[in-house]
């Protein structure tokens, strides 16, 4: 497989916020504690020194716990982490079907390779790279569907109701059956577990256990029991929306756009079947769509007997997850970049060191078959991230064997009718308006000339165009990148390297895009 880094700025995928923190512009140096480089981990070592041993000791247990039916379990990895001399470095994600789109595959390698870097650099530490599972979010819509091949397949779950980890995993088998063609380890993973966080866990397990990855499920009762004074003060002072505004309002200013809006309370109300915000209404919390009531007292009494109900949205989770890891660094893509840079005041107050944040490994991968069209259409890399008008208007013109341009015409014209003015004016002046309008008139029959020209061009190079649009509808399927739309086993099932491909190539460090091409 070969590999061409391309810029991200020339790839036109990224906002202007995304690109301004990797280059560490001054203007957004307020909004975080230290820049996405090697060198800032020295003191942000320093800053976790602290992190309490009595949370290194919940978290191992409720590991332990955790993977208890797993085969192969990186119980090495999780033991070190009673260890004052091991840190975590984190990536998130939503537990999509069938691990979803690639740029799941894409998060967890780079973070695993970044906790090699940091073990390379500073030998005399620990590093254990986390998958933490979002199997509190209940949005199913944005779960359920996974495409291969091009072709869309969706997973009909009869009740999907409340937080995905949770749910059974009925009509799972049926869409495999669709699929037809799936690994036997993916469908043990389904096959095997009751919900959908298990079988995720069980999945991922399988293919990373050998680089050390540990996966977290923080739908816990013991983990939320470190959190209760934030849920208490969330739900009664409402303090992150204040210091989350103050974020956001500094960043609008600055002309960038949000990504998160708190609420004045941060937290949904979690149960079995049930994900539901909570509001204060005068002096009553209710839980949205139910009859679930609390009085103030009722529900900090609820709090305390049993913080796994209240489940941290957006504006808090990143806190949440800060407090019970001995966590270093967070690997995210642009939204999440965004949004977190929102938070720094959140954490500030709540006096829990700010992750260094640094983007996810993104990349672009062409089988043979696209490959062998991208070469034989003679393209640049930078070529297949044009829009595709951009694109086939550049292709023609460059194919085409006489210059498809009029400018040197159009520029003849103008100084003939120059001349022809010159003359006129001296003789009438009234007649330079209407050969003014002349002019004009000519120059947009050329135009008019130079537009069929290069239609007939592009007729005349029909079989490259349509393999053209073929290509980029292939690498950008409904205009979206491939990596935010195709599932890795379009790739792997024809090459079962292909993640160690991508922990071959892949540098978490290297802020680029990368495309692979299959040899």
């Amino acid at each position: 497989m070969n590999n061409t880094k391309i810029s991200f700025a020339d790839t036109q995928q990224f906002s202007e916020l995304f690109l301004d923190y990797i280059q560490q512009k001054e203007t957004l140096r307020d909004f975080y504690h230290l820049p996405p480089e090697i060198t800032s981990f020295s003191k942000q070592l320093a800053l976790k020194q602290e992190f309490p041993q009595s949370r290194r000791e919940v978290l191992v247990e409720v590991l332990n716990k955790q993977y208890e039916d797993i085969a192969h379990p990186p119980t090495d990895q999780i033991q070190k982490l009673q260890n004052k001399n091991t840190f975590t470095v984190t990536t998130g994600h939503q537990l999509n079907i069938l691990t979803g789109p690639l740029y799941f595959v894409y998060k967890i390698v780079s973070v695993i390779n970044l906790a090699k870097k940091l073990e390379a650099t500073y030998p005399e530490y620990n590093f254990v790279p986390v998958y933490w599972m979002a199997t509190e979010d209940h949005d199913f819509e944005e779960i359920r569907k996974i495409v291969l091949f091009g072709r869309d397949f969706t997973w009909e779950h009869p009740e999907p109701k409340g937080a995905v980890g949770r749910m059974e995993l009925q009509g799972v088998t049926e869409m495999m059956e669709q699929i037809g063609e799936v690994p036997t380890f993916i469908k043990e993973a389904y096959q095997q577990n009751d919900n959908l966080a298990n079988a995720t866990r069980q999945l991922v397990n399988y293919l990373f256990c050998k680089e050390g990855l540990v996966i977290i499920d923080a739908d816990n009762q013991a983990l939320k029991a470190g959190f209760v004074d934030v849920i208490k003060d969330d739900l009664t002072q409402h303090t992150a929306k204040k210091l989350a505004d103050e974020g956001t309002n500094a960043l609008e200013k600055l002309g960038y756009k949000s990504q998160v809006f708190p609420r004045d309370i941060n937290f949904f109300y979690l149960v079995d079947g049930l994900r539901e915000r909570i509001e204060k209404n005068e002096k009553i919390y209710e839980v949205l769509n139910t009859d679930i009531t609390f009085t103030e007292q009722a529900i900090l009494e609820k709090v305390e007997q049993a913080p796994e109900c209240f489940s941290p949205n957006v504006a808090l989770r990143p806190v949440y997850q800060e407090m019970i890891l001995p966590n270093l660094a967070y690997i995210g893509g642009p939204a999440e970049v965004a949004y977190w840079l929102q938070l720094k005041g959140v954490f500030d107050h709540y006096k829990v060191p700010f992750p260094i944040l640094l983007p996810r490994n993104f990349a672009m991968v062409l089988n043979k078959s696209n490959g062998k069209k991208f070469n034989k259409l003679g393209l640049s890399h930078q070529d297949l991230f044009k829009h595709e008008h951009e694109l086939r208007a550049n292709f023609v013109e460059s194919n085409a064997e006489v210059n498809l341009e009029l400018d040197q015409e159009i520029t003849a014209l103008e100084k003939v009718f120059e001349g022809i003015l010159g003359k006129a004016v001296t003789i009438d002046p009234s007649l330079k308006g209407y050969i003014g309008a002349e002019t004009q008139r000519m120059i947009k029959q050329i135009e008019n000339i130079r537009k069929r020209l290069k239609k007939a061009e592009e007729n005349k190079q029909e079989t490259e165009v349509k393999q053209l649009v073929n290509l980029k509808e292939k690498l950008f399927p409904n205009d979206a990148p491939q990596e935010r739309v195709e599932n890795f086993m379009s790739f792997y099932l024809n090459n079962p390297e292909f993640i160690k491909d991508l922990l071959y190539y892949f540098n978490p460090l290297d802020f680029t895009y990368n495309v692979m091409e299959d040899e």
